[in-house]
């Protein structure tokens, strides 16, 4: 689960990393009214949308009068901005960050991450921080700092100094950088984030160390005991189909493919995408009904992948062990009868009552394309796709 910058900032905020004072505008006579709160002679407004690289598509940009924020602002609040990571049709921005602006004198990079290889959390810095990080990871990789952080003990002090020092921080600088990778550790740690990262990490004016930008992701598998990260969720940000899918108790990520999938398990769901893309099929999402696939989950995992019209074909894989595949088959030919699908949709069940699913498939009077195994039926939910184009 992601969650905005000024989300962000606010719970650093409360582990003590120093961040800009600033706020929320929906409108521009709001940010007319906070810039004017706020004070100074410069500010920044910053569109609030869950993806990265907005500076380099215009979500960023410095005002120098109060005329050129409320400017700013209505330039982009009603705007799709698009970036390097939203695709051609952008994001809609909703709300601007309005923040007194900083004289900078250098700028760095600080995350935390999960290394699956390792299985730690491990901190990633450079010396290198602002927009073009990415880059700075692809062409000079020498450049980024890695250090695991060992669970039993935690974010060392001499860890944390020992990468202040790599960054080419000195003097007082070193123990303030040192805090901040401690506070974000606790942060990320405390709240079970996936990833947090500050970029720019910046030395200001006055020589201290500030948090001008940040982004935290957060493991949805332990959202159900973070209420207060749960809160903070932007529904407005996130795909329908995927709100819709979660509210049902259903895995669903919507991809660019044609060919719908309903699978239970995800390493199954996985398999099965990549079987589709074996045979020169796209994968239009990846949705796990899970182990207690009812009827009527069935038919909404139906309903829902067939909200995508880019959807041609459907395939069906249940390798069943809690579910049952009779339960499975019940919830096919129910969902062909109250949706009036017309694609072609393939089916592979294994396991648990198959030899009761099939039959109740089979009987039905559907014209359901039976597979198999996993290979042939990938083979024929391509088959079908090219038929049905």
């Amino acid at each position: 689960m992601n969650i905005h910058e000024y989300q962000t900032k606010e719970l650093l905020r409360g582990y003590g990393v120093a961040v800009p004072e600033g706020r929320v505008a929906h409108n521009v006579d709001n940010a007319a009214t906070i810039a004017e709160e706020l004070g100074g002679e410069r500010w920044v407004v910053k569109a609030q949308i869950h993806a990265g690289g907005r500076g380099k598509g215009g979500g960023v940009k410095v005002a120098s009068s109060i005329d050129e924020v409320k400017q700013f602002t209505d330039e982009m609040i009603g705007s799709h901005l698009v970036t390097p990571q939203t695709g051609a049709e952008g994001r809609l921005v909703q709300r601007v960050l309005i923040e007194q602006a900083c004289a900078i004198n250098k700028e760095f990079y600080l995350g935390m991450v999960i290394d699956r290889a390792t299985q730690r959390i491990t901190v990633i810095a450079s010396a290198s921080g602002g927009m073009n990080i990415e880059e700075v990871a692809k062409t000079d990789p020498d450049r980024v700092i890695r250090e695991a952080v060992d669970p039993a003990i935690g974010l060392a002090g001499f860890q944390c100094r020992k990468i202040a020092a790599r960054m080419g921080f000195a003097g007082k600088q070193i123990g303030e950088a040192a805090k901040i990778m401690q506070a974000l550790y606790r942060a990320f740690r405390d709240k079970d984030a996936l990833l947090a990262e500050i970029n720019p990490l910046a030395d200001i004016d006055d020589g201290h160390l500030m948090a001008l930008d940040a982004k935290m992701n957060f493991d949805g598998n332990a959202l159900y005991r973070r209420k207060d990260i749960t809160e903070l969720r932007d529904f407005d940000e996130e795909d329908s189909k995927e709100v819709e899918a979660s509210g049902h108790g259903l895995n669903y990520i919507a991809l660019d493919g044609n060919v719908g999938c309903i699978v239970n398990g995800a390493g199954l769901a996985m398999a099965t995408m990549d079987a589709i893309s074996f045979h020169n099929g796209k994968p239009a999402n990846f949705l796990d009904v899970g182990g207690g696939a009812s009827p009527e989950k069935v038919g909404n995992a139906f309903r829902i992948v067939l909200q995508d019209p880019n959807v041609k074909t459907i395939l069906v894989n249940i390798f069943a062990g809690i579910n049952r595949c009779d339960w499975i088959a019940e919830g096919l030919v129910q969902a062909m009868r109250d949706q009036d699908i017309k694609v072609p949709i393939v089916v592979r069940l294994a396991g648990t009552n198959v030899e009761k699913g099939a039959p109740i498939l089979e009987a039905s009077g559907f014209p359901f394309i039976m597979a198999d195994n996993l290979d042939d039926a990938a083979t024929k939910v391509v088959a079908a796709l090219e038929g049905a184009t």
